[in-house]
């Protein structure tokens, strides 16, 4: 699964001095919930997320232990979100349509039970597109989602064998049928530059994508990750121009199509914008349960991150001890500035300028010398009440967003 993917940078952040932390919060930013599941059928081989591909069957999974450690990882970590409302829901993984249906239903069961859950919360997903997965969207919606992302990622069978999909075309399309006679919201995560891909195969891919009538639509460039069998093994891509061609086409027959760019890989009729990713790009806090799965939490005193056990048997283990933690530190003042960038620049409309100081608890002047320095370059634009990317910014991110580096 793809659509909380970012864009890797060509270079890291520079780490501050430990014990320099950021200043304090007027109030913790929204809040929301992030739930991994790191099974799938089988590991593709683009894939760097923490997934681990099934060894013998579905039954292999162990589903109550594990909904047993999330339940019990959730009620750990309350007291560092004691009273805050939840504003959105996100099951991602992996392949969290492994899940049955009456396990998930516990799991929201809990959630519910356990966190002061909006009424409107949006409850999305991941699904794949297989036809066992497909027949269980049903049971899903009557559980409490109310979102649904497929990764499609083509509807070529050649490709989707390249790329080691588990399903072809005909169950995409299956699928996406089902999910739309169950879900008023459904993602499509699609890639291009694929092997061999010509701009017309692209455009092909879009094009059905779009018959669907779905709301929202997540565009990759397909990108070799460090770790994956692809990255050691690179297979034949478009070169860079080719694959520059496709993005222009893509971002333009979606806007003809009514679709907004509403950042970098995300696209959607208006109003259907995935609530959860915005929260993440305008630095909100999320909470993170679940095998390897990341959170951000902030307070009055400091904003901090923390990763779960990354490997499922770790992860169960650790439910023994309740200690789930593997990681945790505090995000300095020095790395404020590149964390809230890296997250706003994503988005095409930008922030508003009094978020920066919202968020992080720094002045904006204290980034008064790079923003300067990207507007001189033409990458931002500034006005009184917004910085957001120009064209060349949004083409050119990672060259923006390193003027923020320390």
């Amino acid at each position: 699964m793809s659509e909380r993917r970012v864009i890797p940078l060509a270079v890291a952040p520079a780490i501050a001095p430990a014990g320099r932390h950021v200043p304090q919060l007027a109030a913790p930013p929204p809040l929301s919930l992030y739930v991994h599941f790191p099974w799938c059928v089988r590991k593709c081989p683009y894939c760097d997320f923490n997934s681990h591909a099934l060894r013998e069957s579905e039954d292999a999974i162990p589903e109550a232990a594990y909904v047993d450690a999330l339940i019990a990882d959730l009620e750990g970590a309350l007291p560092q979100v004691w009273g805050r409302r939840v504003h959105s829901v996100f099951i991602g993984g992996g392949t969290p349509s492994l899940l049955s249906a009456p396990g998930l239903d516990r799991l929201l069961t809990a959630i519910r039970t356990l966190l002061p859950l909006d009424p409107l919360a949006e409850i999305t997903l991941e699904a794949n597109p297989g036809t066992v997965e497909a027949g269980r969207f049903r049971d899903y919606r009557a559980a409490g989602v109310n979102r649904l992302s497929l990764g499609i990622q083509s509807f070529d069978d050649a490709q989707l064998v390249r790329l080691g999909r588990v399903h072809d075309a005909a169950q995409a399309r299956a699928a996406i049928e089902t999910a739309l006679a169950h879900f008023e919201r459904v993602n499509l995560d699609l890639m291009y530059a694929l092997p061999q891909q010509t701009p017309d195969a692209a455009l092909a891919d879009l094009e059905t994508a779009l018959a669907f009538g779905v709301s929202h639509l997540s565009c990759y460039h397909l990108t070799l990750e460090p770790n994956t069998p692809f990255h050691r093994r690179p297979p034949p891509l478009p070169d860079a121009d080719v694959a520059a061609d496709m993005q222009d086409a893509i971002e333009a027959r979606l806007a003809a199509a009514g679709f907004g760019h509403y950042e970098t890989s995300a696209f959607a009729r208006p109003g259907q914008e995935c609530r959860h990713n915005l929260n993440y790009w305008t630095f909100g806090d999320y909470l993170g349960i679940g095998a390897g799965a990341h959170g951000k939490l902030s307070s009055h005193e400091a904003i901090v991150r923390e990763m779960r056990h990354k490997h499922p048997t770790r992860y169960l283990d650790a439910a023994v001890k309740g200690d789930f933690v593997q990681e945790r530190r505090s995000v300095t003042a020095e790395e404020l500035p590149f964390e809230f960038m890296m997250n706003a620049l994503r988005l095409t409309a930008g922030v508003p300028r009094h978020l920066f100081a919202a968020r992080t608890g720094l002045p904006l002047a204290t980034v008064e010398p790079q923003l300067a320095e990207a507007r001189r370059r033409g990458l931002l634009e500034i006005t009184a009440e917004d910085i957001r990317p120009t064209e060349r910014g949004r083409h050119f991110l990672n060259d923006l967003l390193e003027l923020f580096l320390r």
